[in-house]
């Protein structure tokens, strides 16, 4: 289904953009009900990662904030979270890979297990979910940014000497699993590497995210060239507002910090993990 209208009524992105006055929450009131039933469906895929997250937030704490850009409701989560009695049925999850996800979590609850594993395999159960979409640029999407996240992931345990989980079972992740050698034995496999090692080299972290976010952004357009009013013009256009949003959102010193807290809590997952 083609979207001429509505695309030709948004305004331009730019990643530079300083200011925001379209956010991905107003895309998803404003946009999304103006969608096919199956283009709603793929379009749920990017706001299952807020799904993802009010899922783990729930797990931790009961009362979390509930982020409701996601598609599954803080009523939904409570019911197929709370005790059952052994004569009523276990209510289950709309989202499949959120039931699976749950019964690998019922089986390690009694094993020391920290929470960025937990992240993990909520991480990979998402991805293997959003590749089967059956969209070809949508699913090659959610490959590309699970590839990036992964040699990302490699690069820094490997710079701060810790241990990161990687995501998936594809090719590179399989080569970054089992690889010593110096570039993970991804030359010729994964296009962007060299860019991409450049840019782990970069030791202004807010830098380095920001041109990440670039190669995200330019790869969206690459894969858009023939497309116009199209769905994947729409997800591409959801994505490169999330990307504007986030930067917005932060000066240098706060991305600085933030990132800091990240390598910090890596290594203390490590720690964990050893004791």
């Amino acid at each position: 289904m083609n979207y001429y209208c509505l695309i030709a009524g948004l305004r331009d992105l730019d990643i530079e953009d300083n200011k925001l006055t379209f956010s991905v929450a107003d895309f998803k009131e404003e946009v999304y009900p103006q969608l096919s039933a199956d283009d709603k469906r793929l379009m749920n895929l990017f706001y299952m990662k807020f799904d993802n997250q009010n899922l783990l937030r729930y797990l931790k704490d009961k009362d979390a904030q509930h982020d409701e850009r996601g598609n599954i409701s803080r009523k939904e989560i409570e019911q197929c979270l709370k005790p059952v009695d052994e004569d009523e049925p276990q209510i289950k999850f709309s989202l499949p890979y959120f039931n699976t996800f749950l019964s690998e979590y019922n089986n390690i609850q009694q094993v020391d297990v920290v929470e960025p594993m937990l992240e993990t395999l909520l991480a990979e159960l998402y991805y293997v979910w959003a590749m089967k979409c059956g969209n070809r640029m949508i699913s090659k999407w959610f490959e590309y940014n699970m590839n990036l996240n992964n040699i990302l992931s490699a690069y820094t345990s490997r710079k701060y000497k810790i241990e990161i989980d990687v995501v998936g079972d594809n090719e590179i992740a399989e080569a970054i699993k089992t690889s010593n050698q110096r570039d993970f034995g991804l030359t010729g496999i994964f296009e962007d590497l060299d860019v991409f090692h450049r840019l782990t080299e970069e030791p202004d972290l807010f830098v380095r995210e920001k041109n990440i976010d670039l190669l995200r952004w330019q790869w969206l357009d690459e894969q858009n060239v023939f497309n116009y009013f199209s769905i994947e013009v729409l997800f591409a256009y959801l994505i490169k507002l999330e990307i504007i949003e986030r930067w917005v959102s932060l000066n240098h010193e706060q991305g600085e910090k933030i990132f800091r807290e990240l390598i910090n809590s890596l290594k203390d997952s490590v720690v964990n993990q050893k004791l």
